[in-house]
C-alpha cells in the first residue's frame, strides 16, 4: 500500500479570507513560488469567477515555470437556473487555463434548500453536470463536498449520493470538507468508515478541515490514517474565523511521526523559512507559539530544562528543530539558572563554565534586573551587552551627557512639534563633545533623530540601521501615572535584527536606555565583524 500523501495548499484562496490577511496579486505570485520551492503538490490560486484580482493572478502565474507544484483554480458548481455549458463561473474556471480545477458543491440538505433555493434532486444534477462539463478540459479535477460531515450527520444517504454523482461524472478526488470546523476526530473516523463501506474501500478521497473546534490538524491526520490521499490546508493555519488546517504542523507530523511521504517532506528543512515568509509578505507578525515553526517552539526557559537539554536535547524536545529549519533557543529570565547563562554565553561567542564565579554574578544581576522590570527574552542584545559589562569588558563607544525634550504646539489645529536636544561625548570620558538638536513626530522619535544626528558624524554606519518596532509596557506595582514602564525596541540593519530594553519611571529615560543600547550593539557588531571589539 502506498504511503504517499498529496499536499494541497489553499493559502492564496481560503487563507485570504482570514481577518487582516491580505495579499496583492504580486504577493500571491511570490507566495506561490515559495510554496513550489517547498514542494507543495497543488496550489489553489483563487476563484477566477469571483473577482478580477484572482483572474489576473492566473494570467500572471503562467509566466513562471514551477518546479513541482500545479496551480488549481477554484469555483462552485453551476447556477441552479442555468446549464453547465452556459454558466459564467465554470467558463471562468476554464479561462484560467490551469492544469487543475477544484469545484465545490452542496452536501448538506439545509444548504440545498436555503442557500441554493432548489430541490435535492436538482442539486444532484448540478453536481454531476458541472463535473462532467469540466472533466475533458483539465488534467486533474477535484470535488470539494462542502459541509460534508454536517450533511452526513443530518442525512447520510443524501450526503453519500452527492459523492457518488461527483465520482461517476469523473472527479479524480472526493474531498470531504468539515467547513464549519465543528467535527471531532472520532466522528471524522466513524463517518469516513461509513463512506468507504458504501462507496468502496478504493474510493479516492481527501480531507479539508477548518479549526473552529481546534481539531483541524488532528482531523486531517485521522483522515489520512483512514486512507485520505490528499490533505488540504493553509500555511500557518490562516483562514476564515478560526482558520484552516495548518500545513506547517500537518506536513512534519505526516513525515516525521507517521511515516508518510510527500514531496514537501524532502524539503522539510525549509518549512520554517516558508512559514515566516508568508507572514512577512502579508505584513503580519509571525506567531511565536506555532508548533514546529514558531520562534518559541524550541525555546527553553526553566533552569532544569536547560540543564537537561545541554546533556541531551531529546529530554525536552520532541524533534531536532533543525529538521524543520527552526533553532533551539534558551531564554534568560528570573527563572534562569547557571545552565541558561552558559548556553546563552556560548551563543554569543563567550566560553564560560558553570563553576565560573562570573556566571553566578550574571545570574544574580539578571534576576535583580527582572525584579525591577527588565525583560531579556525579547532583548537579547541588551543581555549580551550586560554580560560583557559584568565580565569587565564594557562595550562603550559614546557617552550621553544629557538631553532635553521640548514639546511645542505651533497652533491649535496643527500637529505638535517636538524638539530634542542632546549632548554626547565620543569616545566616552576623553573625546569630543557634540551638542545637537532635531525634531520628530513625537518625543521618542525626536530623541532618536537627535542622537543619530550627533553620532553619525563619528559612526556613519548608524545610517544603515533602522528601528523596526517600539513597544511600551506599563509594569504592575505603582498605579497610575507614577508607574514604572518598560520599553522594548527592535532594530535591524541590512543583515541582522536585535532587541534592546530600558526600564524607568520616566518613559523618555526608558526609551533613551533602549536607544543607546541599540546603537551600541550595532557598533559592537560592526567592530566584531572587522575583528575588533
Amino acid at each position: 500500500m502506498s504511503r504517499k500523501v498529496e499536499i494541497y495548499d489553499t493559502t492564496l484562496r481560503d487563507g485570504t479570507q482570514a481577518e487582516e490577511f491580505n495579499l496583492s496579486v504580486e504577493d500571491k505570485v511570490r507566495v506561490a513560488l515559495k510554496l513550489d520551492e517547498l514542494g507543495i503538490d497543488y496550489i489553489e490560486g483563487g476563484w477566477p469567477g469571483s473577482n478580477p484580482k484572482d483572474a489576473r493572478f492566473f494570467r500572471e502565474i503562467r509566466d513562471y515555470r514551477l518546479r513541482h507544484a500545479r496551480i488549481a483554480a477554484f469555483g462552485s458548481t453551476h447556477h441552479p437556473r442555468k446549464e453547465a455549458h452556459l454558466d459564467e463561473n465554470l467558463k471562468a474556471l476554464l479561462e484560467a487555463k490551469t492544469p487543475v480545477v477544484t469545484i465545490f458543491g452542496k452536501t448538506w440538505t439545509i444548504h440545498v434548500k436555503e442557500a441554493l433555493k432548489t430541490t435535492l434532486e436538482r442539486n444532484l444534477e448540478i453536481i454531476e453536470a458541472s463535473v462532467r462539463f469540466l472533466r475533458p478540459h483539465v488534467e486533474k479535477l477535484f470535488y470539494d463536498a462542502e459541509h460534508f460531515f454536517d450533511g452526513f450527520k443530518e442525512d447520510p444517504d443524501y450526503a453519500l449520493e452527492t459523492l457518488k454523482r461527483a465520482r461517476e461524472a469523473g472527479a479524480d478526488v472526493l474531498v470531504l470538507c468539515d467547513t464549519n470546523g465543528g467535527t471531532l476526530p472520532h466522528e471524522i473516523v466513524e463517518i469516513i468508515r461509513e463512506v468507504k463501506k458504501h462507496l468502496g474501500k478504493k474510493t479516492v478521497f481527501g480531507i479539508h478541515a477548518h479549526n473552529d473546534s481546534d481539531c483541524a490538524v488532528a482531523n486531517s491526520l485521522a483522515a489520512v490514517l483512514e486512507g485520505a490521499v490528499q490533505v488540504q490546508g493553509t500555511m500557518n493555519g490562516v483562514g476564515e474565523r478560526c482558520g484552516n488546517a495548518n500545513l506547517c504542523s500537518i506536513i512534519p507530523n505526516l513525515v516525521l511521526k507517521m511515516g508518510y511521504e510527500c514531496e514537501a517532506g524532502k524539503n522539510l528543512h525549509r518549512l520554517t523559512e516558508v512559514s515566516r515568509f508568508v507572514f512577512e509578505v502579508a505584513n503580519l507578525p509571525h506567531p511565536r507559539h506555532l508548533p514546529y515553526v514558531g520562534r518559541s517552539a524550541f525555546a527553553h526557559k526553566g533552569g532544569v530544562h536547560v540543564s537537561a537539554i545541554l546533556r541531551h536535547p531529546r529530554t525536552y524536545e520532541h524533534i531536532d528543530p533543525e529538521r524543520v529549519g527552526n533553532t533551539r533557543r534558551v531564554l534568560v529570565s528570573d527563572l534562569s539558572g547557571r545552565s541558561n547563562i552558559v548556553y546563552k554565553a556560548r551563543q554569543f561567542g563567550l566560553e564560560l563554565s558553570a563553576e565560573d564565579p562570573v556566571v553566578g554574578r550574571i545570574v544574580e544581576e539578571v534576576k535583580k534586573r527582572e525584579a525591577e522590570g527588565y525583560e531579556y527574552e525579547a532583548a537579547e542584545a541588551s543581555l549580551e551587552l550586560l554580560m560583557y559589562q559584568l565580565l569587565g569588558e564594557p562595550k562603550r563607544y559614546f557617552e550621553l551627557l544629557g538631553y532635553r525634550v521640548l514639546d511645542l504646539r505651533p497652533s491649535e489645529d496643527g500637529p505638535p512639534l517636538v524638539e530634542a536636544t542632546v549632548v554626547v561625548r565620543v569616545p566616552p570620558g576623553v573625546g569630543e563633545v557634540e551638542h545637537t538638536a532635531a525634531v520628530g513626530n513625537g518625543p521618542v522619535n525626536a530623541l532618536d533623530h537627535a542622537l543619530r544626528k550627533a553620532l553619525e558624524r563619528f559612526y556613519p554606519q548608524l545610517k544603515e540601521m533602522k528601528l523596526e518596532d517600539y513597544k511600551v509596557r506599563v509594569l504592575p506595582g505603582i498605579p497610575g501615572t507614577g508607574a514604572r514602564v518598560r520599553v522594548l525596541i527592535t532594530s535591524r540593519d541590512h543583515h541582522r535584527q536585535w532587541g534592546t530594553v530600558g526600564v524607568s519611571e520616566d518613559i523618555l529615560e526608558a526609551s533613551c536606555q533602549a536607544l543607546i543600547e541599540s546603537y551600541t550593539y550595532k557598533l559592537y557588531l560592526d567592530r566584531k565583524a572587522k575583528g575588533g571589539s
